[in-house]
């Protein structure tokens, strides 16, 4: 495992604190326009995944990038999940990983 550049876990708005930076996020996909994927973040939000996204997607993707905005994500890679996948947990995850027990999370 390559720790030397972690992504940090994050949802629509967490994302504004990483302007610039490697995040990582799960999102339900809702439209893909020619590498630009329209999804709902973990929160409920809508965010932009720019870049690479895999020809055929499930329901949900997770996103390893870096942070555009507060709204976009360029990806470096995508990854398919499946059609179910608990985004309320994972929202939990990323409330969890930016609070003060984020020493636990690489």
């Amino acid at each position: 495992m390559d720790i030397s550049s972690p992504a940090a876990f994050v949802n629509a708005e967490l994302l504004k604190m990483y302007t610039g930076r490697r995040v990582r996020t799960v999102v339900k996909v809702l439209q893909n326009d020619g590498g630009i994927l329209t999804g709902q973040s973990p929160d409920g939000h809508q965010i932009s995944v720019k870049g690479l996204t895999p020809s055929k997607l499930s329901q949900y993707v997770e996103v390893i990038g870096v942070a555009d905005g507060n709204q976009s994500i360029r990806a470096e890679i995508c990854t398919n999940f499946g059609d179910t996948f608990a985004l309320d947990n994972f929202n939990k995850l990323c409330h969890l990983a930016n609070s003060e027990y984020k020493s636990l999370f690489i």
